[in-house]
């Protein structure tokens, strides 16, 4: 289609008014297209723009592609379009009521309900536009840019300069929705500036002197303000900065990070922490996402000026002031890395200076028993794992663990392998786990150990289901030391000793079937007998055995049909055995009612010699389990333990959950009549048990949440009751909408870890939509 100089015939304006009012079927059928300007005589043909990068300016020679209910044209070059006007240009789309188009100049002008779709995907509207070099320069009235994340920009007046920088006076920005029957009312938090520049070249909005109001109402005055464009998910620049007014160790504190993103697979984020009471610091993360595998590294240094007082540890103990202070450091990474389809190898490493040093700057990790670092080579097969690993413990505990007595794993080789149903219809396994430990006060041992194991399952015309267990465990020490700690057994010399361990088992689980509630819901109703025979001569019968992982025994509902119940195979129980339960669950639309209960019945009860185990007599402590939901606002469970020839509960334990979304209660409840730290007394096995393994764990938890529409509030505590005191107390208020999140959460500790007493924590959180969080410490 050609176009003449001079006035458009009548033909072409029926033509054009017809386009118009089916041009969103059609779009470009038929369009024109503008070029430079041309001779009367010329014609120009419709053609394609070039592809264009986001945030790159495209050439002023694209040609300009149109489509309009009305169009004039004068002599000297000026075109004008009205009516439902739309135009391309590259990969720029301008809309307006009418549009002036200089060919001479390439000055394009547009009014009336403006629109531009930028490249990126964001839309800019305004009462004025007037737009040149193919849209990249130019000035707007009255603008308002709408863009991902529905963040929304607005500005009484704005400079386009190369299409990527946006110069914006009386500038208004938000995330929060504005309400549709009062659109002059203020949202609910805005940053109002002087001025703004939008440069969508490298995606950075900043703001000089600007205000943030909190519904109108200026708060916060920021001289200077940059955050990055909504639409970027990472980009280098500093991150919303935080404070804290109070600290028990640093006093007042602020911190600064900075986040630098490398390329497109690592980034770094550094942070600087300036505090009154003591040194400053500066930590640094590190990730890198690679094709082969992933880097993640948190580390620090500062100059601590603390200095740790006595205290009195957990066995009653005074424990000395330490030298914990000077220049301080931590470091924890994480590394995985892909060998070949069936191999990996890894690295966690967990290390710090001091545990004083964790406290005191709030590392991650402090308030556990220990730090553990360990490099480790595995692999994959089928049916089968194997893993080769190396571990070093560091204890941040000290009122409790002392590092001298932690173990290094030097190393440590682990293999598991699941046959398939063989010929008999049975199935075999076998695993080891291989060692050598090192402690520079304690025992040092080595171990060599294999359990192999065939399980053949079947079933009767009774309905019975039946399995036959045929196990072997044989494990090989050679140790010394052994009348330290953890085993605490036989003399100072090196000894090399063994054991094999044969057993054989034979379960029935018979169930019975039935329905109820018209056929919406199953009872089940199971008895479970088991009978196992090995020989006498396992569970601490040999006093010149290492115990590396059988330090803990447990007899409960989930143990009660094992054929060990030591949580490792140092230590296996033997003898003539036999256990006995009955399993009963009802279901109906969804609602549960599952309970378990039985006993076991021992030939041999001599060699047990674990307080309060449940095994004292030929007939076992019962043990059970209950789980009741019978509707949507109940949910409990509870185990237990309860020794009839002394009339009291060994061990106990429940969760409750009961409520509605707007109002719900959780509680929970523990009771262990020992401690578990007592393996790191003195000498039991000779004087036994300290009176400190005598005190029992008896802590009851409890916490009320509630959530009404946009707020939400919480309150928990936890109490010890064979201490006379909480141990912690703490609760969240909060509110949160389409924009903004307030959380103001508090937390007292009531207890001692280490050296560390009693404090409370209050925390300030604010989260502005598209802008960050900005955290207060108290």
């Amino acid at each position: 289609m050609s176009i003449a100089r001079g006035a458009v015939t009548t033909k072409r304006k029926r033509r054009l008014r017809a386009r118009g009012r089916w041009m969103a079927a059609t779009m470009l059928a038929g369009s024109a297209t503008l070029g430079a300007p041309a001779d009367s005589n010329a014609a120009t043909k419709s053609q394609a723009g070039p592809t264009v990068q986001i945030g790159k300016p495209t050439s002023s020679a694209d040609p300009v592609t149109y489509l309009t209910d009305h169009e004039s044209y004068q002599k000297s070059g000026l075109m004008t379009w009205s009516g439902n006007v739309q135009v391309w240009q590259g990969e720029h789309a301008l809309r307006a009521d009418k549009i002036t188009y200089d060919r001479s100049t390439g000055v394009m002008a547009a009014r009336g309900h403006v629109a531009i779709v930028e490249p990126d995907g964001s839309t800019t509207y305004a009462d004025y536009v007037e737009l040149s070099n193919g849209m990249h320069e130019g000035i707007a009235t009255a603008i308002y840019i709408r863009m991902q994340d529905n963040a929304k920009l607005a500005a009484n007046g704005m400079r386009r300069t190369n299409g990527v920088i946006n110069d914006m006076s009386r500038a208004v920005y938000t995330a929060c929705e504005i309400c549709a029957k009062n659109p002059k009312m203020p949202p609910f938090w805005q940053l109002r500036a002087y001025d703004a520049i939008q440069d969508k070249e490298h995606q950075r909005i900043e703001f000089s002197h600007a205000w943030l109001d909190m519904f109108g109402i200026p708060v916060v005055y920021l001289p200077i303000f940059s955050m990055s464009d909504p639409s970027v998910k990472r980009q280098s620049g500093f991150l919303m900065p935080g404070i804290s007014p109070h600290d028990r160790y640093l006093g007042t504190y602020a911190t600064i990070p900075y986040f630098w993103a490398i390329d497109k697979q690592q980034d770094l984020t550094a942070q600087a922490l300036i505090s009154t009471r003591t040194g400053p610091q500066l930590s640094g993360q590190y990730r890198n996402n690679l094709n082969f595998g992933k880097i993640n590294v948190i580390g620090g240094f500062a100059y601590d000026t603390h200095r740790q007082g006595s205290y009195v540890n957990t066995f009653g103990e005074d424990t000395g002031s330490s030298n914990e202070h000077g220049l301080q450091g931590y470091l924890r990474g994480q590394g995985l890395f892909s060998i070949n389809r069936n191999w990996r190898a890894g690295v966690n490493a967990n290390l710090a200076t001091s545990a004083n040093y964790m406290r005191d700057y709030r590392i991650s990790g402090y308030g556990n028993e220990y730090l553990n670092s360990n490099a480790f080579v595995e692999g994959f097969g089928i049916g089968s794992y194997a893993r080769l690993d190396s571990a070093f413990y560091q204890g941040l505990n000290q009122g409790v663990i002392r590092d001298s007595e932690l173990p290094f794993v030097l190393p440590r080789f682990s293999y598991n392998f699941q046959g398939r149903p063989d010929a008999w219809g049975g199935t075999f396994s076998a695993r080891t786990t291989d060692f050598d430990l090192y402690r520079a006060s304690g025992v040092s041992d080595q171990r060599g150990q294999l359990e192999m194991n065939w399980d053949r399952p079947f079933r009767n015309r009774l309905g019975q289901i039946w399995l036959l267990t045929m196990r072997l465990d044989s494990t090989v020490y050679r140790g010394n030391q052994l009348y330290k700690q953890p085993t605490y057994y036989g003399t100072g010399k090196n000894q090399v000793t063994g054991q094999v361990l044969p057993t054989v088992a034979l379960k029935l689980n018979w169930p019975f079937l039935r329905s109820f509630a018209r056929g919406h819901g199953t009872q089940i109703v199971e008895p479970i007998v088991q009978a196992i025979a090995a020989p006498n001569t396992g569970n601490s019968a040999n006093n010149y055995m290492p115990n590396e992982d059988s330090l803990s025994y447990e007899f409960t509902d989930s143990t009660l049909f094992s054929l060990n119940r030591y949580l490792g195979t140092d230590r296996l129980d033997g003898g003539l055995r036999g256990n006995v339960g009955v399993h009963g669950n009802w279901t109906w639309n969804g609602h549960v009612i599952d309970l378990l209960v039985g006993e076991s019945l021992q030939q041999h009860i001599d060699h047990n010699r674990i307080p309060y185990s449940g095994l004292d007599h030929h007939a076992s402590d019962p043990v059970g389990r209950i789980r009741l939901s019978p509707n949507q606002y109940l949910d409990l469970t509870a185990r237990g333990r309860y020794d009839p020839w002394h009339g009291r509960l060994d061990y106990g334990e429940g969760l409750l959950s009961v409520g509605v979304p707007i109002f719900h209660v959780n509680a929970g409840y523990i009771y262990q009549p020992v401690t578990p730290y007592y393996y790191y007394a003195e000498n039991y096995r000779v004087s036994g048990p300290t009176s400190v393994y005598y005190t029992p764990t008896n802590e009851v938890s409890a916490g009320i949440s509630t959530r009404w529409r946009q707020y939400h509030a919480s309150v928990y505590g936890r109490r010890s009751i064979s201490r006379h005191e909480f141990v912690s107390v703490g609760g969240d208020l909060g509110y949160s909408n389409d924009c903004f999140g307030l959380d103001i959460l508090a937390i007292k500790q009531y207890t001692t870890i280490g050296g560390q007493q009693r404090n409370t924590t209050v925390l300030f959180n604010f989260t502005f939509k598209t802008i960050g969080t900005f955290g207060i410490n108290g």
